[in-house]
């Protein structure tokens, strides 16, 4: 079996470059949200070697994205030592290249203060233009390679994302929903998105047969949605719910937290995450996972 055919089904190798300030730092981040395992800044004599690794990775390297720009020294004899390292290991990466127009860099620099990589320092020192101008000569033969070149001068983070997924034809996944349950007097969660009070219904905690069990358990669940209210809390809830994931994913968001609350995060908001659960995956959600801070944290 050759090393081609051993790779992971699936396998996808990304090289991102660009110019300095062109938004590399913000697409990778892009890529890490979409699961991807980033490498940037990396030597280039090691480029060969991280090659060998990702084509031997066995699925521990499915979505791979390496960043290689004017930091790696010389680029254009890096990138294509790298470029043939994968070639000869049946991989073949897609490449994205980031610009934007001169004028766009010159802002984004002085807005942030960073000194451009190619400046340099002392007597030797040149000007942010003449930095930029001698970035695209260095960088010319990897833009000429690229499968998609984007302009990034007058892209918000969303046109950015949708410019980027379209054009690598990249996998689309669905946003994922994590609900949490917790209870009010022991506060609230810090990573929640969106928060939901389920103390308008009647607390099973003062039932004394109820008190010692939890939402999972059927007499609970029974009790609380019985109760007024609690049906049309849940059908209005997941109907707000599958009205905001495709926002939340077009703007780039991969995963929202959704926190709903009782008292003491035992019994009401565990029945209804447990029951809000279920409605999101019928609507079509597939990415649905539940956390009882109370239960599971105890």
């Amino acid at each position: 079996m050759t090393e081609a055919e051993a790779r992971p089904p699936g396998q996808r190798v990304l090289v991102i470059s660009g110019l300095s300030g062109a938004g590399k730092t913000s697409v990778t981040k892009l890529f890490e949200d979409l699961g991807y395992s980033c490498v940037d800044n990396l030597p280039t004599a090691l480029l060969p070697q991280l090659a060998d690794l990702v084509s031997r990775g066995a699925g521990e390297f499915d979505r791979v994205a390496i960043v290689v720009d004017a930091r790696a020294g010389d680029v254009p004899v890096a990138f294509a030592e790298m470029m043939d390292a994968f070639k000869t290991r049946g991989i073949r990466p897609q490449v994205l290249f980031l610009e934007a127009r001169d004028d766009v860099l010159i802002r984004r620099f002085s807005e942030t203060r960073h000194r451009h990589p190619l400046t340099g320092v002392g007597a030797s020192q040149r000007s942010i233009e003449d930095a930029i101008a001698a970035e695209r000569r260095i960088l010319a033969d990897i833009r000429e390679r690229a499968d998609v070149i984007v302009d990034t001068s007058d892209l918000s983070y969303r046109a950015l994302r949708e410019r980027i997924v379209g054009g690598l034809a990249l996998p689309t996944e669905t946003l994922g929903v994590q609900l949490v349950t917790f209870g009010y007097k022991h506060g609230i969660p810090l990573e929640a998105d969106l928060v939901f009070d389920v103390r308008f219904m009647r607390n099973p905690f003062y039932e004394s047969e109820l008190r010692d069990l939890s939402g999972l358990d059927e007499r609970v669940r029974r009790f609380v949605l019985r109760q007024p209210g609690a049906a049309r809390f849940l059908d209005e809830t997941a109907e707000l719910l599958t009205f905001l994931l495709p926002l939340y994913e077009a703007e780039g968001k991969s995963r929202l937290t959704v926190a709903l609350g009782c008292t003491g995060g035992q019994h009401r908001s565990i029945v209804i995450a447990e029951e809000l659960a279920g409605r999101l995956r019928t609507a079509g959600v597939k990415d649905v996972v539940l956390f009882h801070r109370e239960l599971d944290g105890a």
